[in-house]
């Protein structure tokens, strides 16, 4: 018998990239073009017109895309190879990307990445033809805003800087899938600045959350050197995403901030972050647990958790997660009868609200699971300290049976698929246990029914 875990999916935090098309201007032509715009630009009287900039923008933009070639995301590999006939493939290869195979094509100035199924899923630009191609594109649009004092080219000038910022997002994302993530983190952070300037000025808090959590990533796999870097970056950025009002899924960003304090081997600071989003995130679990840690291995007063736990139930008496969250810690601490006593309260103010029943089965099978361990640890000479465990009617049989009617209660109520798919698992294998009595059998065959086995 073995502990199931009750899987919540997560909402993906990096953003996936868009379609690109190919623009069809040859190395040479997209070169040819930035230059002339360029020096246009260094007229003193063709400054002073909106269409200088806008040329030298969209110049820019076409150098970005030029070293693609005539690929695009999404094009299948048999339809790219008549469109690219003319262009030389240097080599051919199967790699692996985060676990799953491309088909890696090398061009002389890109790759191309197609899927198992011959989709071009990614283009990683090998040799760009300015470096900082979209920055020198997106000045030249900021200044075209500048001289268009009448405003007659907002429209034009915020869907290219609208544009340049989506770039910056695909490119993170190329970046990510690479495992890049000091790149990816700079991409991002240079979408967001992107977005922010007029006349668009957008606030892309997304792209600015993205960048903190990437300077995270790259973390662990950093030189020792670069690691106070990239904390204090992913620290400040993850700051300004919530300074903006964005915390990602149940305040995600105040437990990144306080792992980052810790690093910084600054106590005061982690705890002042997770206190300060477990006061507006209190269902959070990674807040939770790490407030828990913090008290079982400091030493700290625990009591400081339910003190946070009661104000919150003051401001909303009626909130039944509050109670789950109490009874949920409890039980962490070793408060058994006071955790149980918190899942029946959340359960009786919202019987509609499967956790409370969730919190006491869990308990009950857990519990069950470690007197099976228990029992797997008693001497085979000793076979009444066996028996009083695993033996008909013993305190695992007598365990097991308590987390069933709970889970059953959990499984009627949840209208949430996943969840319902967990509780009959759970209820299944209970319920196997007992198999040879007729209600318990009934249960079993019911609940495989359900889950198709």
């Amino acid at each position: 018998m073995k502990k199931i875990l009750l899987v919540i999916a997560l909402v993906a935090s990096v953003t996936v990239a868009r379609a690109q098309q190919p623009k069809g201007k040859s190395l040479s032509a997209a070169k040819a073009d930035v230059e002339a715009a360029k020096k246009v630009s260094e007229d003193p009287k063709k400054a002073t017109k909106v269409d200088t900039w806008l040329k030298l923008g969209q110049a820019y933009m076409n150098a970005y895309y030029a070293p693609q070639k005539s690929g695009w995301l999404g094009a299948s590999e048999a339809e790219l190879t008549v469109v690219m006939a003319k262009e030389k493939c240097y080599s051919t290869k199967k790699v692996m990307i985060q676990g799953q195979e491309y088909t890696r094509k090398q061009y002389q100035t890109v790759n191309y990445y197609y899927s198992p199924k011959g989709v071009l899923e990614i283009m990683e630009v090998t040799k760009p033809l300015y470096r900082d191609v979209l920055d020198r594109a997106l000045k030249a649009y900021v200044k075209a805003g500048e001289v268009d004092v009448k405003h007659k080219k907002t429209k034009q000038i915020n869907a290219a800087i609208k544009d340049i910022s989506e770039k910056y997002i695909d490119d993170a994302y190329n970046a990510y899938r690479f495992e890049k993530f000091t790149d990816a983190s700079k991409y991002f952070e240079a979408a967001a600045r992107a977005s922010a300037k007029e006349p668009y000025a957008v606030l892309d808090t997304n792209s600015i959350y993205n960048a903190a959590l990437t300077a995270y990533l790259a973390i662990p796999k950093a030189k020792e050197e670069a690691k106070p870097n990239l904390i204090r970056r992913s620290e400040k950025l993850f700051n300004e995403s919530v300074d903006k009002g964005y915390y990602n899924k149940d305040g995600e960003a105040f437990a990144k901030l306080a792992e980052l304090a810790m690093m910084r081997n600054d106590t005061i600071a982690k705890v002042n972050y997770l206190e300060k989003g477990f006061k507006m995130f209190p269902q959070s679990q990674s807040i939770l647990i790490s407030l828990i840690n913090h008290y079982m291995t400091t030493g700290g007063d625990v009591n400081r958790l339910f003190e946070l736990i009661d104000a919150a139930k003051k401001n909303e008496p009626n909130n039944a997660s509050l109670y789950y969250v109490e009874g949920d810690a409890r039980i962490k601490l070793g408060q058994v009868e006071e955790g149980l006593a918190a899942f029946a309260k959340c359960a009786e103010i919202n019987p509609n609200y499967e956790y409370g029943y969730i919190g006491i089965a869990l308990y009950y099978y857990n519990r069950a699971v470690e007197i099976q361990d228990e029992a797997a640890k008693v001497d085979i000479r000793d076979y009444k300290t066996y028996d009083r465990l695993m033996g008909p009617g013993g305190d695992f049989e007598v365990t097991l049976k308590k987390c069933i009617e709970p889970f059953e209660k959990a499984f009627g109520i949840s209208k949430d698929e996943e969840i319902k798919k967990s509780m009959a698992e759970y209820i299944k294998n209970a319920c196997f246990r007992f198999r040879s009595e007729e209600e318990y059998k009934q249960k079993l065959d019911k609940y495989n029914a359900y889950l198709g086995k």
